[in-house]
C-alpha cells in the first residue's frame, strides 16, 4: 500500500459499494489494488477473508457482490448522492438517543453504536445522551430505524426532546462545517487539470480526493439553518456529485488502459466502515 492509500479491504468494499448492487470481477479488484501498490496475493487473500466474514459473496465465476453482513450499512452509505433530500423544515426540536444503560464491554457493539450515531449527526450532550436536530424526513421513527440498521443497540431509547435549559446548538461547530463546504474549490481545481494527467495517475488521485469528499457527505450532520449555511452545503454537495461523475469516466479509462473491459464498476468513493 502506498503512503496515504487505502488498504485492500477498504478499496474492495468501496468498489463494491460503487457498483450499486452489481458484481465486481476478481481481476478488476486486483487491477484496482495494483494502482495503490497492493500486491495481487494480498488482494486475493482479502477477497477470501471478506467472503468468510459474510461481507461479500460469490456472484458467478470469479466475481463478487456485497454480502448480507454489509447490506444494511451499504444501503445507507450508498444514498450519499441524495443526502440533501433527507432534510425537512426545522421547528426547533431535537431527537435524543439514551444509551447510558447499555454495556460497554463489547467493543464491536460499541464501535457500531458510535458509528451509527456519528453517521446521523448526533453529538453527545451528557454521558450516554446524544442529540441531533429533528430536521430529517420521517422524524423520530425514521431516524430510529436508520440507527438500528446501522448497528445501534436495540436496547437504546430514541425519542423526541426539547425545552433544554441550554441551547444544544453549541454541540456542533457550524463555522468549521461552513469552512469545509467552501473548500469545494479543491475539487473544481483538480477537475480543471485532470485532462493533463496519465489515466492511472488521474484514477488514483480521483479516488483519494473523491474519497475524502464523499466521506464528508456521509458523515455530514445535515444540520438546519441557522446552525450552518444551507446554501454552502448544497453547493458542496453539488460539486462532489460533479466530481463523482468525472471520476467514473476516469476509472473507466483506467480499466480500458489495462486492456480490461470497464465492467460494471464506476468510481469508488470513500464509504466508511
Amino acid at each position: 500500500m502506498t503512503n496515504g492509500g487505502p488498504k485492500a479491504k477498504t478499496l474492495i468494499l468501496q468498489l463494491l459499494l460503487a457498483a450499486d448492487g452489481g458484481a465486481l470481477a476478481a481481476r478488476d479488484a486486483v487491477t484496482a489494488c495494483s494502482l495503490f501498490d497492493i500486491a495481487e496475493s494480498a488482494a486475493r487473500v482479502t477477497l477470501v477473508r471478506l467472503a468468510a466474514a459474510g461481507m461479500i459473496e460469490g456472484a458467478g465465476r470469479g466475481a463478487y457482490r456485497l454480502g448480507p453482513a454489509a447490506a444494511g450499512f451499504a444501503a445507507d452509505v450508498a444514498g450519499w448522492r441524495r443526502a440533501g433530500e433527507r432534510l425537512r423544515p426545522w421547528a426547533g426540536g431535537y431527537v435524543a438517543v439514551h444509551s447510558g444503560a447499555l454495556g460497554r464491554s463489547d467493543r464491536a457493539a460499541l464501535r457500531a453504536r458510535h458509528r451509527a450515531l456519528d453517521m446521523l449527526g448526533f453529538a453527545e450532550m451528557d454521558k450516554g445522551l446524544h442529540l441531533r436536530p429533528d430536521n430529517l424526513a420521517g422524524g423520530v421513527g425514521a431516524i430510529r430505524r436508520r440507527l438500528l440498521a446501522l448497528g445501534l443497540d436495540a436496547g437504546a431509547t430514541v425519542f423526541a426532546a426539547g425545552d433544554f435549559a441550554r441551547d444544544p446548538g453549541h454541540l456542533w461547530d457550524g463555522a468549521a462545517l461552513n469552512a469545509a463546504y467552501r473548500r469545494r474549490s479543491v475539487l473544481d481545481d483538480w477537475l480543471a487539470r485532470a485532462g493533463d494527467l496519465d489515466p492511472d495517475v488521474a484514477a488514483r488521485e480521483a479516488f483519494l480526493i473523491g474519497s475524502r469528499a464523499i466521506r464528508q457527505i456521509v458523515f455530514d450532520p445535515l444540520l438546519p439553518e441557522p446552525l450552518v449555511d444551507g446554501g454552502e452545503r448544497e453547493a458542496f454537495f453539488a460539486a462532489v456529485r460533479q466530481f463523482d461523475a468525472a471520476g467514473r469516466a476516469l476509472w473507466r479509462r483506467f480499466f480500458a488502459a489495462q486492456n480490461q473491459r470497464p465492467g460494471e464498476i464506476d468510481e469508488p468513493g470513500l464509504h466508511p466502515h
